[in-house]
């Protein structure tokens, strides 16, 4: 099993004929993701990499039984996008843009939200389930040498770390059963505890491992769903960002949401408050298969 995708998903792709949507594609059904169509305003007809162009996501969903989307749509579109695939039933939708206005990008996770629909972004490289299928650009064009096949749920707030931890732990022997990157932006459509909780539902994972970062309120909803004992299995979480401490209130380093405002965005709190919820704290990357052990 695996969380949100497996070999069954059809992908649909919102802008397959740019530049990156085109190489992503490829990546993609190279990997063995089932890619069954593609959607570009005024470029429907067309085709890329074997697969077919639709004007609509509407057309393309039934023509081809899309049940998932993957988003390579300028920031300026990106919340239209979203409203367009929620409203057509699809689920996850990928969002790959980044820097949307914060209006924009309320109004997309509300309406994804509202449709049912998991909206993975903004800001994302994607989604992967080892062996299975990915959508986004995850992995890079050798995904099978960073992500194996495991147990081990990862759920990353940076596209970039995500890959660091998968890397870690096939060093180790050890594998994912689904890996996803959340999103960097302020507002992304899901939240760390939900990806926790479909975790605890999945039975192929055994355990889960969370990156964290300065600002936001992810870490303290997940070390308060812990407690409450609605995700029991075991839990390695590693925040970075305790340099921002020595920095003025509102300074931003990296993602645009690492911003201290309160005491609880500081990565020091955050690291206790998981610490404190049963979480095993991972000083650097390498450490974590060691804790996963330990579990």
């Amino acid at each position: 099993m695996s969380i949100l995708v497996d070999e069954r998903t059809r992908i649909l792709v919102q802008g397959i004929t740019g530049s990156v949507g085109r190489v992503d594609t490829r990546l993609c059904l190279d990997y063995g993701s089932r890619i069954v169509a593609g959607v570009t305003p005024g470029r429907g007809g067309e085709s890329v990499s074997g697969v077919p162009v639709f004007d609509t996501v509407a057309e393309a969903v039934e023509r081809t039984g899309a049940t998932a989307a993957v988003q390579y749509v300028p920031a300026r579109h990106a919340a239209g996008a979203v409203v367009e695939a929620a409203s057509s039933g699809l689920s996850p939708i990928v969002a790959i843009a980044e820097n949307l206005p914060r209006h924009d990008a309320w109004q997309a996770a509300v309406a994804a939200r509202d449709a049912g629909s998991v909206l993975i972004g903004f800001n994302t490289n994607g989604i992967i389930s080892p062996g299975r299928t990915k959508l986004g650009g995850i992995g890079g064009p050798r995904p099978d040498d960073l992500f194996r096949p495991g147990t081990v749920g990862v759920c990353s707030r940076s596209g970039g770390m995500s890959a660091e931890i998968a890397r870690s732990l096939a060093s180790a022997g050890s594998g994912v059963s689904t890996c996803v990157s959340m999103g960097g932006e302020s507002i992304t459509g899901r939240t760390m505890a939900e990806y926790a909780r479909w975790f605890e539902a999945d039975e192929a994972t055994r355990s889960i491992v969370v990156f964290g970062e300065p600002g936001s309120e992810h870490e303290a909803q997940l070390a308060a769903v812990m407690e409450r004992g609605e995700v029991t299995k075991p839990v390695v979480a590693m925040v970075v960002g305790r340099f921002q401490d020595a920095y003025p209130a509102g300074s931003s380093f990296g993602h645009l949401s690492a911003m201290v405002r309160l005491e609880t965005d500081r990565a020091v709190v955050k690291r206790d408050m998981l610490a404190a919820a049963g979480a095993l704290i991972a000083e650097r990357v390498e450490d974590i298969p060691d804790l996963i052990e330990r579990c």
